[in-house]
């Protein structure tokens, strides 16, 4: 009994607390801004142990920075390093470089094979790294799993990238390679999927191959961004803060809100739907069925929420699968419960979709 009466004494004075704190809630009338006085978020009680400790490990592994493009990719690589060696440890492939259309690929094929199944199908992968790095360590973290899950061939394209490069070089390289690949594979059994900056560079594929009256794939994975960019709405101004990272009220508005400061876009229009193909509904009506892959600390949550429902609008085929409590492209580090149950989805999503067509 005096366990219930402690219990309830306790719950009362939280809510207590969360009543003083709303109270203290105040709104802007003049444009809709909630001010919110300082509150504790405690990590997700639905997101794995394991998810926990990776959070708390983020924290004491700083982020590779260097405004020196070549040490900013030599930092990248290192911090991934650890992340790539564990994944070929899980999931057993071979993988060998290519040149396709003048494109450098690495081809990742299972280490038993492709399954008789998948011998027609091909999945091509655009790796994330704000287009500016991520060539070969995050592209083969996005593409090791589901080769070896999937049983399927899968070409991660070394996409052209800024500083040096400016839009729309990349969609010029996955083009050049898509083209080589449609000599051998129907368009209905070839899946394309990125992460980040390769989501939004597959949405910006799609847009670019109806320029190029190139046929759509059989389907296609946005994860970790959008149709127009990967930031934006409320997850755009809450996830950094849930993710820890420090914020400072001082910083300038960046130049292009849906992406940030990204050189490669230093000379892009975001009204034109070869940069955002969602600012055309006639583009996104044409989009082949569509995963869509997130979760609730990610900074581009808002975004893919919103091209989900424009697609579902639209009428086009397409799922939303957000996971709670994870970040931004989580499925990167592979020991993560919820790692695999992100490659578990892909490899069923495109097994479904592929050869429908």
């Amino acid at each position: 009994m005096l366990a219930l009466l402690t219990s309830a004494v306790i719950v009362s004075d939280g809510r207590a607390q969360q009543a003083a704190r709303q109270s203290a809630v105040t709104v802007d009338p003049a444009d809709g801004s909630v001010h919110v006085p300082p509150l504790t978020v405690p990590f997700s009680s639905f997101a794995s142990p394991e998810a926990k400790a990776a959070f708390l490990g983020y924290l004491a592994k700083p982020w590779p920075h260097s405004d020196k493009i070549g040490e900013l990719r030599d930092g990248i690589t290192a911090y991934y390093r650890p992340y790539l060696d564990r994944a070929e440890d899980l999931y057993p492939v071979t993988s060998r470089s290519e040149t396709i259309a003048g494109v450098h690929v690495d081809i990742i094929t299972p280490a038993g094979g492709v399954s008789p199944r998948n011998a027609d199908r091909v999945l091509i992968n655009l790796h994330g790294g704000g287009f500016m790095f991520g060539a070969g360590i995050i592209g083969a973290l996005e593409s090791i799993p589901v080769a070896s899950l999937g049983k399927i061939e899968v070409v991660t394209i070394d996409y052209r990238q800024g500083p040096e490069y400016k839009f729309p070089a990349a969609s010029e390289d996955v083009a050049a390679v898509y083209r080589v690949l449609l000599e051998r594979y129907k368009p209905g059994n070839i899946g394309i999927y990125g992460c980040s900056a390769g989501g939004m560079l597959t949405a910006e594929a799609i847009a670019w191959f109806q320029k190029e009256k190139l046929p759509a794939p059989g389907a296609i994975g946005i994860f970790c961004a959008s149709a127009g960019g990967w930031s934006g709405g409320d997850s755009g101004l809450l996830a950094p803060i849930l993710d820890g990272s420090p914020v400072s009220p001082d910083l300038p508005a960046p130049p292009h809100p849906s992406v940030g400061n990204v050189p490669y876009f230093s000379n892009a229009d975001f009204n034109d739907p070869l940069v955002a193909p969602i600012r055309s509904a006639a583009v996104l009506a044409k989009f082949p069925p569509t995963l869509i892959v997130t979760a609730t600390r990610d900074f581009a949550l808002s975004s893919a929420v919103h091209t989900h429902q424009e697609l579902v609008r639209l009428g086009v085929d397409a799922d939303l699968d957000v996971w709670e409590g994870l970040d931004h492209s989580f499925f990167t580090n592979p020991d993560l419960p919820e790692s695999k149950q992100v490659w578990d989805v892909t490899v069923k999503f495109f097994d479904r979709h592929l050869g429908r067509r």
